[in-house]
């Protein structure tokens, strides 16, 4: 098997080049290093939840309703709440209602809403999908505890200055 690593650093590359094409790289450089690290992530995550026939976005959703006070939530509100388009979340909750993961229900306060249930074996398996992801840290390597509080407080400050919740 090939060794998937580049044999440079391609954002380095592409700040120089930025830089000799367009000026300063300093933003391109961060803004294309949280996008590569995004991927890096997803895909570790998705190789540790495929096991349990998820991936990182269906579970998520799984999460998400965990937590809801009643294990249901309107589909709306897991679109708003994800920041993903209605067609998205439509089409994760027909793949985790397949699973056997979640069921669709009425809502009993709004009978024009539809409430995404999570079920007994979804459940369990977001115990168990949990578990995995928590033994691959999230996929955060090279990071002491102390350096991934100071990453989070960064990008909550750019998630803030970017209007995603009030000040």
């Amino acid at each position: 098997m090939s060794d998937p690593r580049l044999p440079f650093d391609p954002i380095d590359r592409a700040g120089d080049l930025w830089a000799e094409h367009f000026g300063d790289a300093t933003a391109m450089r961060l803004a294309t290093s949280v996008m590569r690290v995004q991927q890096l992530m997803i895909s570790a995550l998705d190789a540790a939840l495929k096991p349990f026939a998820l991936t990182f976005s269906r579970y998520e959703v799984l999460v998400l309703l965990h937590f809801s006070k009643s294990g249901s939530l309107p589909l709306s509100k897991i679109g708003e709440r994800l920041m993903v388009h209605p067609t998205s979340v439509t089409s994760a909750i027909d793949r985790l209602e397949s699973q056997g993961f979640v069921e669709r229900v009425p809502d009993q306060d709004d009978r024009r809403r539809t409430l995404a249930r999570l079920t007994t074996k979804g459940r369990s398996t977001v115990r168990a999908a949990t578990e995995a992801v928590s033994d691959i840290d999230f996929a955060i390597t090279g990071l002491t505890d102390r350096q991934q509080d100071d990453a989070y407080q960064l990008l909550r400050r750019l998630r803030r200055a970017a209007g995603d919740f009030p000040s």
